[in-house]
């Protein structure tokens, strides 16, 4: 005979409110709320099921047994017009009903074959959803032994691919207890009022969840679109702002609007903002969690009606309205066009920022999604995965499972069902640079576009050892008739005014090398000139590297203002001049580079036009051997050390 469940709460002890695991959901509060409820529907159900059965017993020993199979004689050209007005009253009500239907879907977690043992790769995330999770099952015993609130609300911050859903999945199986997944989109409707009905009756669903199972997690994924900062909320008052090392971005896109200075307000004929009613409705259901239910709603007022009776000292106590175990958790890609009022504590009390794994986490992440898919034992060797782990520099947990979902397409592709080294490093460069498209180049095209790519990797060779050259070719992939790829051998996040200059000398090599090649320049460096610009752009307007210490990016209402710090420095006289000059002095030092080691770019441009394409060490291999360059023997010399 197994052994009853406790109906009441053990002690937690504090280390258990930890990251490290999640606890056992059918040891604290969520575990015995749901023993609970399960024996009250039981007797509930015993009792419903006992009042019927007694008094069919007492019909048939009375001897008046029911006839079931009796049907009423029914005049239905009376009946007729009834029904149909029963009908169409019916269809309204039912359209009504349904425009205002929550667009969740509950998931129970047997459902859900996700783990957080499979959330790799974000090792400080996931201990911190740990321990929101058990402050979640324990909720009752943590605010009794602590008189701390447990979290509410979780919002995950991050890029696409990141992991936001995945994680919220893992949580929900973890706890045990149901998951109501919803899109911010579902929510959204062309009626008036409608929105905010949905939104009214998933909390409400949320509440009925939660009462009957011990707690609920709700999702609501791509939270921005339902979500965002109202009009008028420019004017909150906005933290203090930290000042430190901010890396390679040095501002975010989105500065400008973050802190820009009041603007006038438009009231135009034909236009209404939809967006606040939507966002107060969000507002007020994430504090009604503490809302009664329906009996305690019926009791309560039976209990006003007869206190009108009663003396004060012989009031009828209302119901005690216990709060409902809730978590909410959105995801955006977006957090910072989120109303701020969303974001304080008691609706979503920790955001958590889902970033770009670093090399680390990326080897991780290898090591887990190679264990559930086919390949070759070379790629069980640790050497080749941490080459791996280095090459998938920027990539997110999606990209890198997509990355060996690609390789096994490669592999069933030539007949294998096991992916090897060279599938993975195809997918990677078709994922990167794009499928190579055949083009009849001209002779003297297919030379001057050999000569331009090979520029490139000559000066990259020269003054930037410390970046990877993946990929030279003169294949059209994409938009680029030719390209050199190459990024850092290791994960960078801050970068020095020597290496802000050998990026720009890089690019200025293509066009340097057709001015010494052939006497002229093609539309080919275009888009070199581009990214020059905004490496030179961001060292003369963010960075302080070319003498002036003023910052562009703190322009914030002027005739040249523009969200884009480009924009905001070129379309000063000043800022324009200081670019120019920047790049016309880094020009002159890569042509000047590229006519002493003209040997290095000769080499590379043969080696193209013979392979038309070169990986990773086959372009390094020929720039050093043609830096030793043919040995050569004095003849002479050796003429007169021979014995005579």
């Amino acid at each position: 005979m197994p052994a009853p469940v406790s109906t009441t709460a053990p002690a937690f002890p504090a280390s258990q409110f930890s990251g490290r695991s999640v606890v056992s959901a059918g040891r604290v509060d969520v575990g015995i709320a749901r023993e609970q409820h399960r024996r009250r529907r039981l007797w509930v159900l015993a009792v419903v099921l006992a009042i019927p059965t007694a008094y069919l017993f007492w019909r048939l020993a009375d001897g008046r047994p029911f006839n079931v199979f009796a049907v009423p004689k029914v005049d239905w050209v009376v009946i007729t017009p009834i029904l149909f007005f029963v009908a169409l009253i019916g269809f309204a009500v039912v359209y009504y009903a349904v425009s205002g239907r929550s667009p969740h879907v509950v998931y129970r977690p047997e459902q859900i074959d996700v783990r957080l043992a499979d959330v790799v790769g974000i090792d400080a995330v996931r201990e911190e959803v740990i321990r929101s999770l058990n402050l979640f099952l324990a909720h009752k015993t943590y605010a009794a032994e602590t008189g701390g609130r447990p979290r509410r609300g979780l919002l995950f911050e991050g890029p696409p691919g990141t992991g936001k859903t995945y994680t919220a999945k893992a949580v929900a199986a973890e706890a045990g207890v149901p998951f109501l997944f919803a899109t911010a989109t579902s929510f959204q409707s062309s009626f008036y009022g409608a929105t905010a009905r949905k939104i009214r009756a998933f909390f409400k669903q949320l509440r009925a969840v939660a009462q009957r199972e011990g707690g609920a997690i709700g999702f609501i994924d791509e939270f921005d679109a339902i979500a965002g900062r109202r009009g008028g909320m420019e004017f909150t008052a906005l933290p203090q702002e930290l000042n430190g090392c901010q890396g390679m971005t040095v501002f975010p896109a989105t500065y400008a609007s973050a802190t820009r200075l009041p603007a006038l307000q438009r009231n135009d004929f034909g236009t209404s903002d939809m967006t606040g009613p939507v966002v107060n409705e969000l507002l007020v259901q994430m504090q009604s969690f503490d809302q009664p239910t329906g009996l305690q709603k019926l009791i309560g007022t039976l209990a006003d009606k007869i206190n009108l009776f009663l003396p004060p000292h012989r009031q009828l106590p209302k119901p005690r309205i216990t709060p409902a175990n809730i978590m909410l958790i959105a995801s955006t890609n977006r957090a910072d066009g989120l109303d701020p009022a969303l974001l304080r504590p008691g609706r979503f009390d920790r955001k958590l920022a889902f970033e770009l794994p670093d090399r680390a986490s990326r080897r991780a992440l290898v090591d887990h999604f190679l264990l559930r898919k086919s390949h070759n034992a070379e790629l069980d060797a640790g050497e080749q995965r941490d080459i791996l782990a280095g090459l998938t520099q920027g990539y997110s947990p999606a990209m890198i499972e997509g990355l060996f979902d690609e390789a096994l397409v490669n592999a069933v592709a030539r007949g294998d069902r096991a992916m090897n080294w060279l599938d993975v490093e195809q997918a990677r460069l078709t994922e990167e640079i794009g499928l190579g498209q055949p083009v009849g180049y001209t002779p003297h095209e297919k030379r001057l576009i050999a000569t331009h790519e090979a520029g490139h990797a000559t000066l990259a060779w020269l003054v930037a050892p410390e970046r990877r050259l993946e990929v030279l070719s003169i294949i059209k992939r994409k938009d680029a008739l030719g390209m050199l790829a190459h990024g850092d051998k290791a994960d960078v996040f801050t970068r020095s005014r020597s290496e802000m200059l050998a990026l720009i000398q890089i690019a200025m090599a293509g066009q340097c090398a057709e001015s010494v090649f052939f006497g002229d320049i093609s539309t080919g460096p275009a888009g070199d000139l581009l990214y020059a610009t905004n490496v030179a752009a961001q060292m003369v307007g963010a960075a302080g590297m070319t003498g002036s210490l003023v910052s562009y990016a703190a322009i914030q209402s002027s005739a040249f203002n523009d969200n884009n710090l480009v924009g905001r420095v070129l379309a000063d006289s000043r800022g324009r001049d200081a670019v120019e000059a920047l790049l016309q002095e880094q020009k002159a030092v890569a042509k000047r580079l590229i006519e002493e080691h003209r040997h290095l770019v000769e080499a590379l441009r043969d080696a193209l036009l013979d392979r038309h394409e070169l990986v990773g060490p086959e372009i390094t291999d020929i720039l050093e051997a043609a830096a030793i360059g043919p040995v050569t023997i004095d003849l002479r010399d050796a003429a007169d050390t021979l014995p005579r």
